[in-house]
């Protein structure tokens, strides 16, 4: 067997919980057993530990209450580890800790950005603030991922256009093999609706509350919609289906782990979003052959396309969104052709590792 020299450090602020395996967790595993594959080390720096999936294959240094930046900081100070290559998801870019990081390891540094930004922009103090960062801290990196053109402009917008050569794309994926696609025929009408997401404020859901809450009576009768996920924002959600009598119409299941075996049995996903940076859960639902009602925030328009396997309506439209879902209720707008094949095609987890692990030759 050749022997490969790479040894590389994942560094990911994303919290391992067997209650919520999603796309990420999908790529972790698949990433993990190409490097096995490919003879590359990886040590895995998570805020916990974790073995169900394929974790207990991982070799992970959990941070447990601390940073995972101090963590990592004070792993390169007390242990002989070199590393070949550091990755970074789901960690700030461009802070002093990547010139600690440096000063620390002659290894190559890459960032991963998984960041939405805010629908109305930074304000002008935080603007000049990561300009600066980019200036001073930038060098210390060698090249920025975007998981979409949309962050890839992102980055170079928030950090400076003079990493243009060194900032590219390499599109989020899904892992195909466990999304069961829907094989019957959608709906007509009154097709059955859900919502997969984080439960926090700027995914929107509050937007389509008050979208359904002005449909009329006959159109509400039969409404139901499964959110599934949990969240710091699901208190005041369910406060407002409260308020407009609208628990018949709104069902919250909680958190579950087998998600990509459930959109098969819906018609379309509805995803409000006000900021997204590229949505796993519009993947997942298109992959499953579930249609997607949207906003063209992020990079949504990089992989939904108006008539074609969705709707898209401007964010915090409320009228919009109202009136495309009475035309989809009554049956006068659906999508009736296949949404998994521009997944396998473009957005498989298996071309995303594959892109992931040609990084490495950086």
């Amino acid at each position: 067997m050749d022997v490969n020299p790479k040894h590389i450090a994942i560094i990911c602020n994303y919290e391992l919980l067997e209650s919520r395996v999603g796309g990420m967790d999908y790529f972790f595993w698949a990433f993990n057993k190409k490097c096995i594959e490919k003879n590359i080390k990886v040590d895995w720096f998570f805020p916990n530990r974790a073995s169900h999936g394929d974790y207990h294959q991982f070799n992970i240094m959990p941070a447990n209450n601390v940073s995972l930046e101090q963590h990592f900081t004070t792993y390169l100070k007390t242990q002989k580890a070199q590393y070949s290559h550091i990755i970074t998801h789901f960690i700030e870019l461009c802070t002093s800790f990547y010139s600690t990081i440096k000063k620390l390891q002659r290894a190559k540094v890459i960032v991963v950005d998984h960041n939405p930004r805010p629908l109305e922009g930074y304000s002008l103090k935080k603007r000049i603030k990561k300009r600066i960062k980019g200036w001073l801290y930038s060098k210390h990196i060698d090249l920025f991922i975007g998981v979409s053109d949309y962050t890839s402009r992102a980055i170079l917008h928030d950090f400076g256009r003079f990493l243009r050569d060194k900032t590219q794309t390499i599109y989020n994926g899904v892992y195909m093999d466990d999304i069961i696609p829907k094989t019957t025929k959608r709906i007509l009408i009154n097709p059955k609706f859900l919502v997969v997401s984080h439960l926090r404020e700027s995914k929107g859901i509050q937007d389509l509350i008050k979208a359904v809450r002005v449909l009329p009576s006959d159109l509400k009768s039969d409404l139901k919609i499964d959110i599934y996920g949990d969240g710091p924002y699901k208190n005041q959600l369910i406060q407002s289906v409260s308020t407009y009598k609208l628990e018949d119409n709104f069902i919250f299941k909680g958190s579950h782990s087998n998600v990509n075996e459930l959109y098969q049995h819906y018609d379309y996903l509805i995803q409000p979003t006000h900021m997204e940076c590229f949505s796993l859960s519009i993947l997942e639902s298109l992959a499953a052959n579930i249609p997607v009602i949207t906003t063209p925030v992020g990079g949504n328009l990089e992989v939904v396309t108006h008539n074609e396997n969705g709707f898209i309506f401007e964010t915090k439209d409320i009228k919009a969104l109202s009136s495309i879902l009475s035309s989809v209720i009554e049956g006068n707008k659906s999508i009736k052709g296949n949404t998994r094949t521009l997944i396998e095609n473009k957005f498989s987890i298996n071309t995303m590792v594959y892109n992931h692990i040609e990084i490495l030759d950086i």
